[in-house]
């Protein structure tokens, strides 16, 4: 007991909370060690039993420990195996009061889809199972909104659905793939799952950094993977003219004849950003997908993906060996909402509630002596001194946010991301929190 009551430099709910979180970080308590009780470890250090309980429970509120009633409290082990080891730092968490890790949009400004529900046919009929995967009309909306002309979409399961599909297509056993850094966990997940090697490139506020892309494409790529807006997690946005430099050099690259790009634009109508795609440039190599779940809805489960025939026609048969299709219904309910004036009218003042809640954030963070630009979409990306420190010092204020290395694909610097389109009200007093917690 004395052992973890000398790792304790300062005895507040935080200073305890943070101290044994680096206890488990070092490896000096293992998953499944018991820890003091409470009124032990308060008799250590001199304090009330309240300030111990309330560190446990910011710990317990990051997944670090759990109580067992009577046998006490135990340092975590991981029950989550079936999920992909970068996503289980946001999965199954107790609740917060403030719960900024997760990176979806706010219940409360995704449209109303009763309506588009109550214009759908009553009978889910499908006259063969070989009909047009895609419901002709949805097809020609997508294909006259698409950022360049494109010679063929589909439209599949989200954007996780499009990327493994899409990755199936184009990559081997040991290929090798330009991400970025930071990047998407669950991207990094599926890579490594398909036995492919990373080639992590650096970014910037307008996306990949074109001298960075220019040496990764020494290494022959089989793809590129990129986000052209909102990206995950720093909200960068690519401009036009960065999106012209990055094809000029993959088209001029002689180690990049046979690269595929791969963008992934997830957060689609909720972007303060114009449409931007390498497609424009390089129409013969870009497979571009745009998803509908920060929009519209994450339960949709639609995304389309447009790009050469011989590739989408080559993904359409695949899941006609799985999955046949994505619902018509489901479809015929996005193109209600896409042509919908009230659903217009509603996307449009989520896209701009989110970029008003991301300025009043950046704001007060610069008011706490934390400069920052606005990001576009709904995630900001922070640097800290310490990051599971940060983590649990803001569990212990009741605020969760994601701690930043499952995002990094490459080592280097500690963050965490705070899904800011979530905040509501009170910047201040959530700004305040969280720059104190980018300080050691």
């Amino acid at each position: 007991m004395k052992s973890i009551a000398l790792a304790v430099d300062i005895a507040t709910p935080s200073g305890i909370a943070g101290a044994i979180a680096r206890l488990i970080s070092s490896g000096d308590l293992a998953p499944g060690d018991r820890l003091p009780t409470v009124r032990e470890l308060a008799a250590d250090l001199g304090v009330s039993p309240a300030t111990v309980s309330h560190a446990w429970q910011a710990l317990a509120g990051v997944g670090l420990i759990v109580s067992r009633g009577r046998s006490g409290s135990f340092v975590q082990a991981t029950n989550t195996t079936w999920i992909p080891p970068r996503s289980r730092n946001l999965a199954d968490q107790p609740l917060a009061r403030l719960d900024l890790s997760r990176g979806t949009p706010d219940p409360l400004l995704l449209p109303d889809i009763a309506p588009a529900l109550s214009r759908v046919s009553s009978r889910a009929a499908t006259a063969s199972y070989l009909d047009s995967p895609v419901v002709p009309e949805l097809e020609e909306l997508l294909a006259r909104s698409w950022p360049y002309p494109v010679e063929s979409i589909t439209v599949v399961d989200g954007a996780m659905d499009a990327l493994s599909r899409v990755l199936d297509l184009v990559l081997r056993f040991g290929s090798r793939v330009v991400v970025e850094n930071p990047g998407f966990p669950p991207l990094f997940d599926l890579l490594e799952l398909l036995g492919i090697e990373r080639i992590p490139v650096e970014i910037d506020e307008q996306g990949i950094v074109p001298d960075a892309l220019a040496h990764a494409l020494k290494l022959s790529p089989a793809a590129i993977v990129l986000q052209p807006r909102t990206q995950n997690p720093t909200g960068a946005s690519m401009s036009q003219d960065r999106a012209k430099e990055l094809a000029r050099i993959i088209r001029t690259s002689r180690t990049a004849d046979n690269t595929v790009i791969v963008e992934d634009d997830h957060s689609g109508e909720i972007s303060g950003a114009p449409e931007v795609s390498l497609g424009s440039y390089l129409p013969e190599r870009v497979l571009h997908i745009r998803s509908f779940s920060k929009s519209h809805g994450p339960d949709l489960r639609i995304a389309a993906v447009g790009g050469p025939e011989h590739l989408i026609d080559r993904l359409v048969a695949r899941r006609l060996l799985g999955p046949g299709w994505t619902s018509r219904m489901l479809q015929t309910i996005l193109f209600d909402l896409l042509t919908s004036a009230n659903t217009i009218d509603q996307v449009s003042d989520a896209r701009r509630i989110y970029r008003g809640r991301q300025k009043a954030l950046s704001d007060a963070l610069a008011g706490q002596g934390y400069p920052s630009r606005v990001p576009d979409g709904i995630n900001v990306w922070m640097r800290v001194d310490d990051e599971r420190n940060a983590v649990v010092q803001l569990a212990a204020a009741g605020i969760r946010v994601a701690a930043g290395t499952a995002f990094l694909a490459a080592p280097g610097g500690q963050f965490i991301r705070v899904t800011a389109g979530l905040v509501r009200d009170d910047f201040s007093g959530v700004a305040a929190l969280l720059a104190a917690a980018t300080r050691a």
